[in-house]
């Protein structure tokens, strides 16, 4: 049984496509991120490894007709109903593309440095402040072993932001969590820039950590 649309918590775009699943462009230029996201690893990123993650999670569905109008949030809510054959590369190609289709519009050239109204204000309440809330999810996401992303989110039940570490490529579960910002710690997000030094990545991050989608996300999930 699939989520009914209007459980579903993450509105970016790809998690509303169905079969074939496709590539959405950036919202901005390959080069709107520098210097804190270089032009190449922009590109790079998008275009061969988001690519990809499309491309295989097309393949593995082609074959499953009866799958094919399911929306991308709905198959992975309940990847146990998956075929057994097809389930590991649904999770893991599905999670790839919505996870980054996620990480692009949490970012944004020249963005607010901070967010405001009550986001700003559940933030300093949750964790102390703005600068603790910021310490604590740059520490996870320096700190997280191995591949996988970091995420700040709404627990839709309890109205609490969590900071949420992801490994490899799973999501926040459709219809219980409410994404509001994300980044991307697999080495391929920063590796020709900033070689090994995650921790540089993390802080450039906050350069560009799109505080207006944030915001909306919130107050959507506020308002359901």
């Amino acid at each position: 049984m699939s989520l009914p649309s209007s459980q579903l918590s993450d509105p970016t775009p790809a998690a509303r496509q169905t079969y074939p699943f496709t590539l959405n462009d950036l919202p901005y230029a390959y080069d709107a991120l520098e210097p804190h996201v270089d032009q190449k690893t922009l590109q790079l990123h998008h275009r061969a490894h988001h690519a990809t993650y499309v491309k295989k999670l097309n393949e593995a569905l082609a074959k499953h007709t009866d799958l094919h109008s399911r929306t991308l949030a709905e198959l992975l809510a309940q990847p146990e109903r998956l075929p057994a054959e097809i389930r590991a590369a649904v999770r893991n190609n599905g999670g790839g593309h919505l996870n980054h289709d996620f990480f692009w519009n949490a970012l944004a050239p020249a963005p607010a440095k901070t967010p405001s109204g009550a986001l700003g204000d559940a933030l300093s309440r949750q964790f102390g402040s703005f600068d603790d809330f910021r310490t604590k999810f740059s520490d996870a996401a320096t700190r997280h072993f191995a591949s996988g992303w970091v995420a700040l989110a709404l627990e839709n039940a309890s109205g609490k932001l969590e900071i949420v570490d992801l490994k490899d490529h799973e999501v926040l579960t459709p219809g219980t969590r409410t994404g509001l910002l994300i980044i991307d710690v697999w080495e391929h997000a920063y590796y020709l820039k900033y070689q090994n030094r995650r921790p540089e990545f993390v802080e450039a991050f906050w350069n560009v950590a799109n505080w207006a989608f944030a915001v909306e996300m919130f107050e959507r999930a506020g308002a359901r």
